[in-house]
C-alpha cells in the first residue's frame, strides 16, 4: 500500500506525518476523521510499494508540453470542464511527471483553486509565461484562446531552438574532427617516418623537426593531454552553470564568428514572439518583460531586458528603452515605435519575430557555404604542413639515392 506525506492544521496548530492508504482521497478522509484539515498530501511510495527514484523519472519535453496545450485548446474550445479535461488527459499522457502533475492539478481544481494557481505549483513543467497566459485566459473568459496562443508559441519556439542547435552543431563537429585528426597524425602517422628520417644522416628541415618533436610530445604525454582536456571541458561545463559563468558564455555565444549572428537573431525572435503573445493576452508591459526574460533563455539578453524594464519603470517609453538596450537594429526599433504609437504592439512584435525567424532560416541554410571555405583552408594548411614536414625529407632521400646511383 502506498504511503503519503501530509501537512495540515488541527485546532489552529500545524501537524504533519505519514499515512498508508490506497489513494489520496482515502488519506484526506482519514485526516478529516482525525479532525485534521489537510493542506498538502503527496505520495512518497509508488503503488507497487517501491520507493521512487525521483532523479530517474524523465521530465516532460517540448513535444509533451505542446501536445498538452493543443489538447487543452481542443477540450476547452469544445466546452469540456477543466476537471473533466484533465481527467481525460491523465489517461492518455505517457510522461510520468506530467501525469503526476495533472493528478495534483485535478485535486487543486476540485478544492476550489484556479487553474493558473494550480499550474504555478509545478514551475519546472509550466514556466512563468505559461502560467501568466493561462491566468489572462481566466480573467478574460477565453481559456481556449490562451491555450491556442501557447501551443502555437511553443511550436515556433521549438523550431527556433532547433535552428540554434543546428547552427552550432556543424562548426562543433568540424573543430572536433580537426582536433582528432591532429592527434591521430601525431600519434600514429608521424612516428612511422621518424625511424626512417633518423637514417638520413643530414639535417632535417625545420618543419620536419617541429612535426617530430610534436609527435614525440603527444606520444609521451597523451594521457596527460586527454586528462587535461577532460578536466578543462568538465570545468567549463560546471562554470557556465553558475550565474556569472552563464552570463559570460551567453555573451560570448552572441559574438562567435559566423554562428553568433544566427544565435543572436534566433534569441531575438524568441523575445519578440513571447512579447507578442503577452501583449495579445493583455498583460501589463512590466509583466511582459518579466516573462520574456525567462523566455529568451540567454542570461546576457535577460540582463539587457531587465535594463529595459527598469527604464520603463523610470518613465521611459518602450522604444527608448529598446534603443538603450542595444539589442535591436534600426529597422526593428522603427517597428516597435510604430506599434507603440498605434497600439498594435502585438502585431508589430509578431512581425519582428517573423522577420528574425526568416533571417535565421536563411542564414542556417547558408551556414555550410560560409564554413566550407574556412574548413578547406584549415585542411589545406594541415596538408601543406604534412607535405613540407614529411615529403620534403623523402624527396631529399630520393635525390640522394639517385645521385649515389649515378656515381
Amino acid at each position: 500500500m502506498p504511503a503519503y506525506r501530509f501537512t495540515g492544521r488541527s485546532e489552529g496548530k500545524p501537524v504533519d506525518g505519514v499515512i498508508n492508504a490506497p489513494s489520496t482521497e482515502a488519506v484526506v478522509e482519514q485526516l478529516f476523521n482525525r479532525n485534521i484539515e489537510p493542506l498538502l498530501v503527496e505520495e512518497i511510495v509508488s503503488s507497487s510499494g517501491e520507493i521512487e527514484l525521483d532523479f530517474l523519472v524523465e521530465w516532460p519535453n517540448d513535444d509533451d508540453k505542446i501536445l498538452f496545450a493543443r489538447q487543452m485548446f481542443t477540450l476547452t474550445k469544445s466546452g469540456v470542464s477543466l476537471v473533466r479535461s484533465f481527467q481525460g488527459l491523465v489517461e492518455s499522457t505517457h510522461n510520468k511527471r506530467l501525469k503526476q502533475a495533472m493528478v495534483r492539478i485535478i485535486e487543486d481544481l476540485q478544492s476550489g483553486k484556479e487553474l493558473s494557481t494550480a499550474l504555478a505549483e509545478h514551475p519546472r513543467i509550466f514556466d512563468r509565461l505559461f502560467v501568466r497566459i493561462v491566468r489572462m485566459g481566466e480573467e478574460t473568459g477565453r481559456m481556449d484562446e490562451s491555450f491556442k496562443q501557447l501551443f502555437q508559441y511553443m511550436e515556433v519556439d521549438k523550431n527556433t531552438r532547433r535552428q540554434i542547435k543546428s547552427a552550432m552543431r556543424y562548426p562543433t563537429f568540424v573543430v572536433l574532427a580537426i582536433v582528432i585528426a591532429m592527434i591521430v597524425v601525431n600519434y600514429f602517422v608521424i612516428p612511422k617516418f621518424t625511424s626512417m628520417f633518423s637514417k638520413l644522416g643530414s639535417d632535417l628541415p625545420v618543419m620536419t623537426q617541429i612535426l617530430m618533436s610534436t609527435s614525440v610530445f603527444v606520444k609521451l604525454y597523451i594521457g596527460h593531454i586527454l586528462t587535461a582536456l577532460t578536466l578543462s571541458i568538465t570545468g567549463f561545463v560546471q562554470y557556465i552553470k553558475t550565474s556569472g559563468g552563464r552570463l559570460w558564455w551567453d555573451k560570448i555565444r552572441l559574438k562567435l564568428p559566423i554562428v553568433g549572428s544566427i544565435i543572436n537573431r534566433a534569441t531575438l525572435a524568441r523575445y519578440a514572439r513571447a512579447f507578442s503573445m503577452g501583449s495579445r493576452a493583455g498583460l501589463p508591459m512590466i509583466q511582459i518583460l518579466v516573462a520574456v526574460e525567462e523566455a529568451v533563455d540567454n542570461a546576457f539578453m535577460a540582463q539587457r531586458i531587465l535594463g529595459m524594464r527598469e527604464g520603463i519603470e523610470r518613465g521611459e517609453s518602450l522604444t527608448q528603452a529598446a534603443y538603450n538596450s542595444g539589442l535591436f537594429t534600426p529597422l526593428v526599433l522603427q517597428m516597435i515605435s510604430v506599434g507603440e504609437e498605434t497600439g498594435g504592439m502585438d502585431e508589430m512584435m509578431n512581425e519582428v519575430a517573423e522577420f528574425y525567424e526568416r533571417e535565421v532560416e536563411y542564414e542556417v541554410k547558408g551556414l555550410s557555404s560560409a564554413i566550407e571555405p574556412i574548413l578547406l583552408t584549415v585542411i589545406g594548411g594541415m596538408v601543406l604542413v604534412l607535405a613540407l614536414g614529411i615529403f620534403m625529407p623523402m624527396w631529399d632521400m630520393g635525390s640522394a639515392a639517385m645521385n649515389k646511383a649515378k656515381h
